[in-house]
């Protein structure tokens, strides 16, 4: 039997469906998702495991028309990334018609394959299931115009329809090659990174729009916590996080009115920290104003980017 192993790269911009797709394909959450747009601040490489194939997925920011150096080196990100990888699926979602935004991306995947590599890219109209067939058809058909695409295919992540087969499209893409992680794996992301996802998931859950670009989510530390003599069982964990914003308004925001806010986002956070780690956690989250970080660049190194 022959095997298929590599990489695929989802883009698209912001809010396009991408990472809720790329938990789809992997059968279980390894990448934050958000009604909120510019939500992926890292690339989550989530992994698929089949018989005849692995197929490792790059999920990646938004690329967009960048407004700050924050949004300067994710745009960087993205396109490194594109250079590295086997087969790119390009999120466009069916409720939404192609705009401005789609346009500049195609332009850059247009590059891309002008510049030697080749590397296919798929049209994914994610979100097929919040429209009917007639709108799906008219998005399909704006898709296609967009450019020279190797496949065309509608998706809903939510519904599961044609997540199978997306699948078989995107393997279809790689060359034969052994597998590239162990069995069973399923992201190589650090859990610290991991952590700091979930947590920022949870603080972006029904907030105002201005605060998912001005947030930023960083893991001190990752500790057991000492047990007494004789104990028994795995040691609970001490898990503490620096939630960062640019102003004062965020800050309360995000702890709300007597510290109620803040306490939702840790009860929220935990269950899935918990549940990313295997062992009862103790989190402890601090908010700090840290002025106009996404423009300083010594700020965004200390964050991580």
């Amino acid at each position: 039997m022959t095997f298929r192993s590599g990489f695929a790269c989802l883009v698209g911009r912001p809010n396009a469906g991408k990472s809720t797709l790329t938990n789809a394909l992997v059968g279980q959450k390894v990448a934050i998702t958000s009604g909120r747009p510019q939500t992926t601040r890292h690339t989550i490489r989530g992994i698929v495991h089949r018989p005849d194939a692995q197929l490792v997925l790059v999920d990646t920011p938004g690329l967009h028309r960048p407004r700050t150096l924050l949004g300067e080196r994710l745009n960087a990100l993205v396109k490194d990334t594109l250079t590295e990888v086997d087969v790119v699926g390009f999120c466009l979602p069916s409720d939404q018609k192609v705009g401005p935004g789609d346009r500049f991306i195609a332009e850059q995947l247009s590059e891309l394959g002008r510049d030697g590599r080749g590397t296919p890219v798929v049209a994914i109209a994610t979100k097929a299931d919040l429209v009917g067939k007639a709108r799906l058809a008219e998005h399909l058909l704006a898709v296609s115009a967009l450019g020279e695409w190797a496949d065309i295919i509608p998706v809903s992540a939510e519904s599961g329809y044609q997540v199978a087969e997306l699948e078989k499209v995107l393997i279809g893409h790689l060359d034969e090659g052994p597998a590239l992680y162990p069995e069973g794996e399923l992201t190589d992301e650090p859990e610290n990174v991991m952590v700091a996802e979930l947590v920022r998931e949870a603080a972006l859950e029904g907030v105002r729009d201005e605060l998912p670009h001005s947030l930023a989510v960083v893991v001190d530390e990752i500790v057991p916590r000492p047990q007494a003599d004789g104990a028994q069982g795995p040691a609970m964990l001490d898990v503490r996080v620096h939630l960062f914003v640019e102003r004062d308004s965020q800050k309360a925001i995000i702890i709300g009115r007597a510290g109620s806010r803040l306490r939702e986002v840790g009860t929220e956070a935990r269950r899935g920290i918990e549940a990313l780690l295997g062992t009862r956690v103790f989190l402890d989250l601090h908010v700090k104003v840290a002025k106009d970080w996404q423009r300083d660049p010594k700020q965004l190194g200390r964050m991580g980017f």
